[in-house]
């Protein structure tokens, strides 16, 4: 079974382990959480909270996000993070929706179902289409967006900008 849970300030030593064992940055993505302490780590927590409830655009960069764990049968595999808007800068990088599936768990379809679930809270958050950009090199990541309906609408010489309808996810 899997379940898709927003990040909490209580979130406890399984998600801090999850998030050691996923790279501090892979594929564009990042995890700031990967090699703190367990006291900083709950800090991550608090902070990553106040920035889900933030609106609009501060320090003309900040945009709210929303960071959500991917629970397969109990166990948190993966989390993903749900920009509420886009810069200028985020549509050419970073674009709505980053995710990360932890290493024991990649090839088993879970970053399918990460993403797919991610994009059903994007439309509820009234994004039609969620934006997700992709290193070049990248074809896993690619693959599972397009299993999403995702369409390429540009190339940069990093990354594919792939736009995804939110509607029946």
């Amino acid at each position: 079974m899997l379940e898709l849970r927003r990040l909490s300030v209580d979130d406890g030593p399984e998600i801090f382990q999850m998030l050691q064992e996923i790279p501090k940055e892979e594929n564009g993505f990042g995890n700031n959480a990967h090699g703190m302490t367990y006291g900083e780590y709950k800090e991550w927590l608090s902070a990553k909270h106040q920035e889900s409830l933030r609106e609009g655009i501060t320090d003309g960069w900040k945009v709210p996000t929303t960071t959500y764990w991917l629970y397969a049968d109990g166990t948190p595999v993966g989390f993903g993070k749900l920009r509420h808007c886009l810069t200028d800068a985020l549509q050419k990088a970073g674009g709505h929706i980053g995710y990360a599936i932890a290493p024991a768990y990649r090839g088993k379809g879970y970053g399918k179902e990460l993403l797919r679930l991610l994009l059903r809270k994007a439309n509820e958050m009234g994004i039609e289409k969620a934006l997700v950009t992709i290193h070049l090199d990248n074809a896993a990541s690619q693959a599972v967006a397009f299993s999403n309906g995702g369409v390429i609408t540009d190339r940069t010489d990093e990354r594919v900008l792939i736009w995804i309808d939110t509607k029946e996810k």
